[in-house]
């Protein structure tokens, strides 16, 4: 898929006239173009072929018409048609002779994760009862919201919409969903995070919506609040609709989101380092002392002594999860200073010590 960065008087019949001459030569350059999208608002049109490689696609482009892509990257059909609804032209295009499609690609994407799920008893009727009855009321929620499911596993879901509101709203309903779960199963310990980002299909990065998705994940696993949005969600959603978004909704300014960046880029370069310091974060994001630790609890609704060691709690849950390891590996492996200490840390947070969760983990065999 490739993205076009379009400047001047630009519309849609263009970018139609130029996918005509793309199709003329595309034989020339082993390419077959299956379809594209085009933003008028956002002066942007993305394309969809099947090619070799990146630098046949540029040629192509070049020869047909000298507008060359700003930034080509390889994406799966398949997830393409999760996220964008299509992977040719749409119907009724296909009988036109320049096939314009003024459609954007432009995407709400929305991610949902429930917390410490793995920690709960499934074990009783009562319970699978109630956790199918709400995955049930989610999928029809996202699916008379327009949502399209690009990933469900058992504790969340990748989805992406087209339109702001059907988002917003939906997620809202999800919401009340998971607390009338909650309220079933009798357990606080189960938590919901969802996270509303706007991006389009190709950035400077190289995978589909990937800066979209890494702002909605940040938002769900490191922001404190059950329901986050962009600031451009909220716009969006108050510039369609009489009523403001929520007051219980948890809305990033611009400057929330930079912070949120380089907090997690930094983090993640360092969360496993035995002896960083909290003083190590300020400089990178440049905040002082004082600043950084105000923004630390409005953002997260923690120091950032427990951010660090929540962090590291998490990604040693992973582990565990996956018999990465025994406990004293994965300690040390995870930035704490001996496995008694991240034993105490465990125990405190996730009710039961690392060993006693490992033996509730399936063993993984290897065939001969």
């Amino acid at each position: 898929m490739d993205r076009h960065d379009i400047s001047g008087d630009v519309g849609a019949e263009d970018i139609a006239r130029l996918h005509q001459e793309d199709l003329k030569i595309q034989d020339q350059f082993g390419c077959r173009g299956l379809t594209y999208w085009f933003d008028g608002k956002r002066m942007t049109a993305f394309c969809l072929i099947e090619a070799n490689d990146a630098e046949a696609i540029r040629r192509m482009h070049d020869k047909a018409h000298g507008q060359v892509p700003h930034r080509v990257i390889e994406v799966d059909a398949g997830i393409v048609e999760s996220f964008l609804g299509r992977i040719e032209d749409p119907e009724k295009t296909q009988h036109t002779d320049l096939l314009i499609i003024n459609e954007p690609a432009f995407r709400v994407i929305m991610l949902i994760e429930s917390g410490q799920l793995e920690l709960i008893e499934r074990g009783t009727s009562g319970f699978r009862k109630a956790w199918q009855h709400y995955h049930n009321r989610v999928a029809g929620l996202l699916y008379g919201y327009e949502g399209k499911i690009v990933k469900q596993r058992n504790e969340g879901y990748l989805v992406s919409f087209r339109s702001v509101s059907h988002a917003v709203q939906a997620a809202l309903k999800i919401r009340e969903e998971f607390e009338i779960l909650r309220g079933e199963v009798r357990d606080q310990r189960m938590s919901i995070n969802i996270g509303l980002s706007t991006g389009v299909p190709v950035t400077e990065k190289e995978l589909i919506f990937e800066d979209a998705i890494k702002l909605a994940e940040r938002m769900c696993g490191i922001v404190h609040g059950e329901l986050v949005v962009t600031q451009e969600v909220k716009e969006l959603y108050e510039g369609a609709n009489i009523h403001g978004i929520s007051t219980d909704v948890m809305v990033l300014t611009k400057a929330d989101e930079a912070f949120l960046t380089g907090l997690m880029d930094y983090t993640e370069s360092v969360w496993n380092v035995v002896d960083v310091k909290v003083d190590d974060f300020n400089g990178p994001l440049g905040y002082s002392k004082s600043q950084f630790y105000r923004k630390m609890i409005w953002l997260t609704g923690k120091s950032p002594n427990t951010f660090i060691r929540d962090y590291r709690l998490k990604e040693a849950l992973k582990l565990l999860q996956s018999n990465a390891g025994n406990v004293s590996e994965i300690a040390y492996e995870t930035g704490f200073t001996s496995p008694s200490y991240f034993t105490k840390c465990f125990q405190r947070k996730y009710g039961l010590s690392p060993t006693e969760f490992s033996n509730l983990q399936p063993v993984h065999q290897v065939a001969d």
